[in-house]
């Protein structure tokens, strides 16, 4: 193919460079002391003398329109996981807490999210869930869209309270099969929980990634890290970039769904800042963890550890595990918030436990799964 003939014209003086071969395109370079008579001496189009050879970049394919910034972090909607949010009245008071929720039968996957984390932490795990049960996610008191009267009481009794109102709101006093899932700060909820024996239809119970032994030694350090963290986002594309980039998520998609709804914005100071005031909440953050093994081990129901990485097992659970007494897989390629950074694994051992223990009035048919038989009453 002949390429086309280009005129570019240089001031006087400047250095004239004669023929220039790009791919397809032939540059002639003329400057303003020649005259343009000599035009017609370029040659034509197709002649002998325009004859190009090949260019090296004449065959590399135009390169895939890259994304800006705001686009690649821009906020999703929780609409594009969950089926519908509603927010939940408790009688009595003044507590609206908001929930998120996806499916239409099955048992109920009650999920808690971690301190400083939304229910929207669970999204892209509700996309699939939703295709073999029912799945709700709260947001917890003084995160996300719910609103209480007191919303730095993150006290592990009020936490409980909370989780126990608006199960009761929901469905009375016929709830359907319940599995709790807690990640972090929201698993410890979720394991003080199932200690109460309150919840009838309560059966199942999944801890991420948080451990009594580890998340006490930990504490020491949790107010430097909270106060070492950016603290004001010009714009929510920010905030997600820098919880994708701060290594705190490893999942882009799940970050623009969730890292939103984590933030407030500060009319002051014209910029958007962090939600939950975490660091307001100290004297309640021993509370959480303190004895939070021996619940785990003692609860009366079918219970799965979800681990990042071994490291975080304490000698309590380690004798636990070698007994017998619950299931436990270290998932691997991920940081804390597994549900968010492997969001397909998650499901697939959620599901693959809901299944094996026969949760629900039917359980959870997936092919290929062998489960243990039945036993009979």
């Amino acid at each position: 193919m002949h390429g086309r003939n280009w005129i570019v014209n240089i001031p006087e003086g400047k250095p004239i460079p004669i023929f220039i071969n790009l791919g397809t395109a032939n540059i002639h370079i003329l400057n303003s002391s020649m005259d343009s008579s000599d035009l017609t001496s370029l040659p034509e189009e197709g002649s002998e003398e325009n004859q190009i050879f090949p260019s090296a970049f004449s065959s590399v394919p135009a390169r895939p329109r890259i994304r800006t910034s705001s686009q690649k972090y821009a906020p999703s909607d929780w609409s594009d996981y969950f089926d519908r949010e509603d927010d939940i009245q408790i009688p009595d008071s003044d507590d609206v807490f908001h929930v998120y929720m996806a499916g239409t039968e099955g048992p109920v996957i009650f999920c808690l999210h971690g301190g400083g984390y939304s229910g929207l932490s669970f999204a892209l795990a509700a996309s699939k869930i939703k295709e073999k049960a029912r799945i709700v996610a709260m947001d917890l008191r003084g995160h996300g869209k719910t609103s209480t009267q007191n919303d730095v009481d993150l006290s592990i009794e009020t936490l409980c309270s909370d989780v126990f109102s608006v199960l009761k709101t929901m469905y009375g006093d016929a709830p359907p099969a319940i599995v709790l899932v807690g990640h972090s700060m929201g698993g410890a909820v979720a394991v003080h929980v199932v200690a109460k024996k309150s919840l009838p239809s309560l059966a199942g119970l999944v801890v991420v990634d948080v451990v009594e032994g580890t998340a006490l030694a930990s504490l020491i350090h949790m107010q430097k890290i909270l106060s070492n963290r950016m603290q004001h986002f010009s714009t929510p594309e920010k905030a997600i970039e820098w919880s994708v980039k701060s290594g705190s998520l490893r999942n882009i998609d799940s970050a623009r769904v969730s890292i939103p709804s984590t933030l407030k914005y500060d009319d002051s100071k014209k910029c958007y800042t962090h939600r939950a005031r975490l660091e307001e909440t100290e004297q309640f953050w021993r509370g959480w963890y303190e004895g939070l093994s021996e619940k785990f081990l003692s609860s009366p129901v079918p219970k799965i550890l979800l681990l990042a990485g071994t490291d975080r097992l304490d000698r309590a659970l380690t004798i636990g595990q070698m007994q017998g007494k619950f299931q436990m897989v270290v998932v691997r390629h991920t940081g804390h918030a597994i549900q968010e950074d492997v969001p397909d694994e998650f499901v697939t051992l959620i599901l693959n436990f809901i299944s094996h223990n026969r949760i629900g009035q039917h359980g959870i048919e997936i092919p290929g799964l062998c489960r243990p038989p039945q036993s009979k009453p």
